[in-house]
């Protein structure tokens, strides 16, 4: 499996909606980009000039919404999923 280094953390997005508010049916290239995911993987943190670690503020399990166009897009065994920094991430879906 994957293990993110410093900061990062491994999200699997959710599905974005397929349908609009009114009950319209929308194709895959209308699509907007997901920005929900699951936290799948969490990094140890960053560490500061002093020499101070601090984790990131989410863990593993958690519903979280992440910037538009943030972080890198990997696959890992035939399923996507994004790696953010923690300071990416906008917080957690309750």
């Amino acid at each position: 499996m994957f293990r993110p280094l410093s900061d990062r953390v491994l999200i699997k997005p959710l599905d974005a909606d397929k349908m609009t508010k009114g009950g319209l049916h929308l194709p895959d290239t209308a699509q907007e980009k997901s920005t929900r995911g699951e936290v799948v993987s969490v990094g140890p943190g960053r560490v500061t000039d002093e020499g101070q670690t601090i984790r990131p503020d989410v863990e593993v399990g958690q519903k979280v919404l992440y910037e538009r166009y943030a972080g890198t897009e990997i696959k890992i065994d035939s399923e996507e999923f994004v790696v953010v920094r923690g300071s990416e991430i906008i917080g957690v879906v309750e």
